[in-house]
């Protein structure tokens, strides 16, 4: 990875404050003078000053049950805020955001690398839901959810068509989606648009994260096997 991402995940000091450390000379690797956008890894020593930059912390990769109500937010002085909620003992952050009446599978970490990689739309990464809507819903439903429906863009002030989805009827008002993008509300303003409310919706798969027997408000440290097949997906 590149030396200021290197030393910023080991807590030094931020990416920034690590490209000033860099440009001013008082950065080393493996004895030679470090410049901006130079490469190392694990086998590299890295030194600010002549001290060794310690080891970068474990990496943490958690799946969470979210229930209803908790906000994803890394501000612990919002009320019913993820972290405090989680009470984890190291620094982790939420991967993306589940709204506060929205349930389901969402992921932690202290893995930094990763966030932007699995949030980007254009990459096409698996999102998937259960929704129960307030009324049965017929074929023309269906077909422009799976289509894509235009919702409005509040930064860009214009209507946007999201990206073609995959729906599975469960019953006449519940329905398993499948979307790959992450919209602000995306699912709840899709139905809206076409003259449903949504009265339940709730995660249960990111990419190749599945929640399965999760119970709601409980939490899991991903496998290695989940870990892998995640990093190479992305």
């Amino acid at each position: 990875m590149r030396i200021n991402v290197y030393i910023s995940s080991t807590g030094y000091c931020s990416r920034r404050e690590a490209d000033r450390l860099i440009k001013s000379g008082r950065v080393t690797i493996d004895g030679d003078v470090a410049s901006l956008g130079m490469e190392v890894n694990e086998e590299n020593v890295v030194k600010v000053d002549n001290t060794v930059i310690g080891n970068r912390p474990k990496r943490v990769y958690l799946a969470f049950n979210k229930p209803k109500g908790i906000i994803s937010t890394t501000d612990q002085n919002i009320p019913n805020n993820i972290i405090t909620y989680l009470n984890y003992p190291e620094r982790i952050f939420p991967i993306g955001r589940l709204d506060k009446d929205t349930s389901g599978l969402i992921l932690l970490t202290n893995d930094g690398m990763i966030v932007n990689k699995i949030l980007r739309s254009e990459n096409n990464h698996d999102k998937e839901y259960i929704v129960e809507v307030d009324k049965p819903y017929d074929e023309d439903f269906i077909n422009k959810m799976t289509s894509g429906v235009e919702i409005y863009n509040p930064v860009q002030h214009v209507l946007v068509k999201t990206k073609p989805a995959n729906l599975k009827r469960i019953n006449n008002k519940t329905f398993n989606l499948v979307i790959t993008q992450g919209l602000n509300l995306q699912i709840r303003r899709m139905c809206k648009q076409l003259g449903y409310n949504v009265v339940n919706l709730k995660r249960i798969r990111i990419i190749n994260i599945h929640i399965n027997n999760l119970k709601i408000g409980e939490w899991r440290y991903l496998s290695d096997k989940e870990v892998d097949e995640l990093l190479k997906t992305i």
